[in-house]
């Protein structure tokens, strides 16, 4: 679900202060586009799955970002009607909540 590597690697490239900082940005910028996925036609989804997907890969959310990732292709496949936004929304959820346990173990 969490690819650890991948939040050690960001943590020390960041630093640790700073890390916590990139944290509350990334939750912050996710949960507003998650909140506004259901009022967007269907034409921008495309869109929010790729912005979606580039953030969670960055801190590391593997499942989400693979979730985020075949909806980006079904709306360059003209399918993103077919979209499951709770789908993508519970597993950034359960993401969030798994990376929020664990994240000062790291």
């Amino acid at each position: 679900m969490i690819n650890w590597d991948k939040v050690r690697e960001l943590r020390d490239d960041i630093g640790a202060e700073d890390f916590n900082e990139i944290i509350e940005v990334f939750l912050e910028e996710v949960e507003t586009e998650l909140a506004e996925l259901s009022d967007k036609p269907t034409s921008e989804l495309g869109a929010s799955m790729h912005f979606l997907k580039g953030s969670a890969l960055n801190l590391g959310f593997q499942e989400f970002s693979e979730k985020c990732h075949a909806g980006e292709k079904m709306a360059a496949d003209n399918r993103a009607e077919f979209i499951d936004l709770a789908d993508v929304q519970a597993s950034y959820a359960a993401s969030k909540e798994k990376f929020l346990e664990n994240c000062t173990k790291i």
